[in-house]
């Protein structure tokens, strides 16, 4: 991870880092259930990006439940190394952190 990374656990950082740059909770088409625990892969689908083709959206609640249950953490990064807003995040496990 680059010292410009950052990690959280928390569902409301998460939400308010991916409305600022535009995006929304989704899911990875077909990988997942309406048990949070196999909800399924977890994205943010931002403007431009993957969208309806691989993606299915979901509400904050859901995404909430299924980030909890799952037990990840968002990687991701303020800003990019030449200043500008960066979209970049990752789910990972809590394990590997």
């Amino acid at each position: 991870m680059s010292s410009h990374n950052k990690q959280t656990t928390d569902p409301q950082i998460i939400r308010k880092w991916a409305e600022a740059r535009g995006g929304q909770p989704a899911r990875v088409k077909s990988t997942g259930s309406d048990n949070p625990k196999k909800a399924g892969l977890l994205r943010i689908d931002f403007p431009g990006g993957a969208g309806e083709e691989s993606l299915e959206p979901i509400d904050w609640d859901t995404f909430s439940e299924t980030f909890e249950a799952q037990k990840l953490a968002f990687v991701y990064e303020e800003k990019s190394a030449s200043g500008d807003i960066s979209r970049f995040g990752k789910f990972v496990s809590r394990e590997n952190t």
